[in-house]
């Protein structure tokens, strides 16, 4: 199976920051558009809108980080503060989740069944804690474990909330989590993402984190799916037994363990794989023989302002 959906654009992406409601009506006409001109071949083609402001560092801005746009990039100024000492946002009083908030009812507002919503980067625990600290986080895990735990806690806490606010609002059968276009998934599962899971050892992530991440995913009916990018294989028996983890998305160095991934996992945990040269499709049809995978096509992708 193949999916590459078609996505609805602003005419200015610096719109999503100034007027929430203007981008979700710029991004519906864009689309409405395209879905009209376009043709798609033999594969699965969600229209979608997705909301992604500040990149893979929108909850980094919730604690209160400085989050700047610098060579194409979004980046974060690691806090000062201890590791330890993070406390929950008020978010009912945060411009950054307001802007979201905003965004996702000035879409409800059009009352149509399609197209397919994406949330902003939710990410994961491991991936926030590591962007608000940089590398002190991984020492404080081993030097000091209280400390680094409870902030773990409270960064899981946040992104559960958030989740479970879009699953209170938007329908099940349009909301998506992030990479809408091309990680879709059916109606009524979750998604994390796991990048930074590479930098932990296996016994580690296991102990400490996955019952996290598989706590965040349990909050969807369905489970979900986590996202790798880079050398991960040290998890997969501990991904294998995470029960609400139904799914892996694999891309960039990550394609080149497809078959350790393939013989390791469940038999129902589905491959999403955006191929390269590293792995190409035919290569991966080699391997899997075609079954628990999808590929990613990338076409249409949006760009990240």
């Amino acid at each position: 199976m193949t999916i590459g959906g078609i996505v609805g654009h602003p005419k200015d992406l610096q719109t999503a920051y100034r007027d929430p409601d203007k981008w979700v009506a710029e991004c519906m006409d864009d689309l409405a558009e395209q879905i009209c001109t376009s043709e798609t071949p033999l594969r699965f083609a969600p229209a979608c809108i997705e909301y992604s402001i500040y990149g893979v560092h929108f909850i980094d801005k919730l604690f209160g980080a400085e989050v700047f746009f610098q060579n194409d990039q979004w980046y974060t100024k690691k806090l000062e503060t201890p590791v330890g000492e993070l406390r929950f946002p008020d978010l009912e009083n945060d411009e950054t989740w307001g802007l979201a908030r905003r965004a996702t009812l000035a879409f409800l507002a059009h009352n149509v069944k399609l197209p397919l919503f994406g949330m902003p980067t939710l990410s994961s625990a491991l991936n926030i804690i590591v962007n608000l600290y940089s590398g002190n986080a991984l020492i404080t895990m081993m030097e000091e474990l209280e400390a680094f735990a409870q902030d773990l806690k409270t960064i899981n806490d946040v992104i559960i909330t958030l989740h479970q606010w879009y699953k209170k609002n938007v329908p099940e059968t349009q909301l998506q989590p992030v990479v809408s276009w091309s990680r879709t998934q059916p109606p009524g599962y979750g998604q994390l993402c796991g990048c930074t899971t590479q930098l932990v050892s296996g016994s580690a992530y296991r102990e400490f984190i996955a019952p996290l991440d598989d706590k965040l995913l349990g909050i969807y009916p369905g489970g979900g799916m986590m996202h790798l990018c880079g050398m991960h294989t040290q998890h997969i028996e501990t991904l294998r037994d995470m029960k609400h983890l139904k799914a892996i998305q694999i891309n960039d160095r990550a394609t080149v363990d497809l078959k350790a991934y393939f013989e390791g996992l469940r038999d129902d945990q589905i491959i999403y794989l955006n191929p390269c040269e590293s792995m190409t499709v035919n290569m991966a049809i080699e391997i899997t023989g075609g079954r628990r995978l999808v590929i990613c096509d990338a076409i249409n992708a949006p760009e990240i302002p």
